[in-house]
């Protein structure tokens, strides 16, 4: 009889998802006390063409890896731009990264904000603190593509002037779109508004009918601007927010970002209002 000949596995190929590539800073920006702005671009010289609402998983290479936004403009695949909040060691280690530094990079992953389902109507974009890094890719693509759109309102509240994230871009933008800026707390310098965010909806010009709202900020913040625009007559439907709990894996293994039947980082982070509605403010879930 003949020998028998054992045979080794053939491993299955590791998806892209689960394997982070390398990116070199290549510049860096702070924009406030507690938040920067990095720019990389891939070692293989391979861009990462994105849609707006998308994110990565953004590794310090020893330290950890966290879920970013991207924040940068989809037009641009060959620059990947992510605004960082230090909130935590790693996020920490990401802010303090200098030109020259490689840092790891999964993605892009989830459900962007589908903006062109906004063409031919009007748009709202509600932004809350760090909240404007996830939208401002969806602005981007609106104003390049401005002829598409009907009225246009960027609404954004920060906590005090110093906290406003990308004031030469809102001063830009305010030449094609209604761009309104408010803080919760200001000094005598401040000229703008002082109020919530919720404040300027009522002001904003659109037709319900045909108007989409994307909304990001924290998730109070979202609660109570839906309820501020189901007043102005938008159907749940129609008003998309950004959500972002607890995300580890990015490719829905691990079940931190769970809420009841939804993965964050797979079905989300983008979700239309009368999926979650019920679910949000729920520590529970």
């Amino acid at each position: 009889m003949p020998a028998e000949v054992s045979v080794a596995p053939v491993a299955a190929p590791i998806p892209d998802a689960w394997l982070p590539r390398p990116f070199r800073v290549v510049a860096t920006r702070r924009d406030t006390h507690d938040t920067a702005t990095l720019e990389l671009e891939a070692l293989d010289g391979d861009g990462l063409a994105f849609t707006p609402g998308q994110f990565t998983m953004l590794s310090a290479f020893g330290i950890g890896e966290v879920p970013i936004s991207i924040s940068g403009d989809p037009a641009r695949p060959d620059r990947l731009v992510h605004t960082i909040r230090d909130v935590g060691g790693v996020t920490q280690a990401l802010c303090a990264a200098q030109p020259g530094d490689v840092l790891g990079v999964r993605g892009p992953l989830g459900v962007g904000w589908g903006v062109p389902d906004a063409k031919g109507g009007d748009l709202v974009i509600v932004a809350g603190g760090i909240g404007l890094a996830p939208l401002r890719p969806a602005v981007l693509a609106v104003l390049a593509a401005r002829q598409d759109f009907g009225r246009v309102h960027v609404l954004y509240g920060a906590r005090t002037a110093d906290d406003v994230l990308f004031v030469d871009d809102l001063a830009a933008w305010a030449s094609a779109a209604d761009v309104q800026v408010t803080v919760d707390r200001a000094l005598r310098s401040w000229a703008g508004r002082v109020g919530l965010v919720t404040e300027l909806i009522p002001r904003a010009s659109f037709d319900p009918a045909r108007t989409l709202a994307l909304v990001c900020g924290p998730e109070v913040m979202m609660r109570y601007v839906a309820a501020a625009l189901i007043a102005r007559g938008l159907p749940p439907d129609r008003i998309r927010l950004s959500l972002e709990r607890n995300m580890r894996c990015g490719i829905g293994l691990c079940g931190h970002c769970q809420l009841r039947e939804y993965l964050i980082c797979v079905d989300g982070p983008v979700l239309p209002l009368d999926a979650v509605q019920p679910l949000l403010g729920v520590r529970e879930l």
